[in-house]
């Protein structure tokens, strides 16, 4: 072979290689890709939203956008992503209070089982009752006690009526026979304002959320409400083991409108997977005690389901 037909083979041959490693991705967006959050700037799925578009940006040819669009306790956004294209540009941050706990106390315009296909969970996130530094309330117990006084008088912030952070004070409400002052908000960033603020006595919060304020004694957490403690708030007791049987845990991941087609679903989920592979993802659950959740798309619409189940049945029985 002449060197001039070596020269053009190895070119070729070095083209295929590029091919092929491209081509294990075989779509690719041809437009940025964007993040929808149904909550305000600065809360926990706005924060996660923005750390996973961070870590995964290396893996996509286009940028990652993260928007947000607050209200309803997240179905604004829910019914925005739902009547969009499948075509893998446009993704709900999904798993919380629209897609868990939304559709039990109201009617929404979308389907939580059946308008999305599930890409991946990102995290698990454990909820927390918090009050702020001085506040009227040192734990539960005399949270209890005070509405029992006076019933409607102790006011609490959420991210919306029928929110996921609503739902564990109702829950709360129904194990305890209390009646609480709902004041909603558009996301856990202007929830906690109004409880620094003195808005609110008490709200639920993410880790994320709150962490650097516990951290500096602005913000007292007063019960979990997972299964158990949290490592990083190893004095907090649990709302069980203050004696009111109530276990919520939000979570996040991504969703795509229904009908995505299998492709693009693969590598959505493969890119992301990688970017939760990436220091500054593990950093981000390292320093805000965020519980690191992954699960793929079948098992992530599957555990969605299993909350939206189980709150289903326990507002049902009261």
């Amino acid at each position: 072979m002449s060197g001039r037909r070596r020269i053009l083979a190895g070119a070729m041959g070095l083209a295929g290689t590029a091919i092929v490693g491209r081509g294990a991705w075989a779509w690719e967006p041809a437009r940025p890709v964007q993040l929808i959050v149904g909550y305000a700037p600065g809360g926990g799925a706005d924060i996660a939203a923005r750390v996973i578009a961070e870590a995964s940006s290396p893996f996509f040819p286009t940028p990652l956008v993260v928007l947000n669009r607050p209200g309803a306790g997240g179905a604004i956004a829910a019914q925005h992503v739902a009547g969009l294209a499948p075509d893998g540009l446009n993704l709900l941050v999904g798993g919380g209070s629209e897609s868990t706990s939304l559709p039990v106390f109201r009617d929404v315009p979308y389907d939580p089982k059946h308008s999305f296909r599930a890409i991946i969970r990102l995290t698990r996130q454990p909820l927390v009752i918090v009050t702020r530094r001085g506040g009227k309330y040192a734990g539960i117990a005399q949270v209890v006690a005070a509405a029992k006084r006076a019933p409607g008088t102790v006011p609490h912030a959420s991210s919306g009526i029928g929110s996921i952070y609503h739902a564990v004070f109702v829950l709360l409400s129904q194990a305890a026979g209390i009646e609480l002052l709902h004041v909603p908000y558009t996301g856990g960033a202007p929830s906690l304002q109004a409880v620094l603020a003195g808005t609110v006595d008490l709200a639920v919060l993410a880790p994320e959320e709150m962490a650097g304020l516990v951290q500096a004694g602005e913000i007292v957490p007063l019960a979990v409400a997972s299964a158990d403690r949290l490592p990083g708030l190893p004095e907090v007791p649990t709302l069980r083991e203050q004696g009111w049987d109530v276990v919520v845990e939000n979570m996040k991941g991504l969703c795509a409108p229904a009908g995505l087609p299998d492709e693009i679903a693969t590598v959505l989920h493969d890119r992301f997977r990688r970017g939760m592979q990436q220091p500054v993802w593990n950093a981000f659950l390292e320093r805000t005690g965020a519980t690191a959740g992954y699960l793929d798309g079948p098992g992530f619409q599957a555990a969605m389901d299993s909350v939206l189940d189980a709150l289903r049945r326990s507002v049902q029985r009261a």
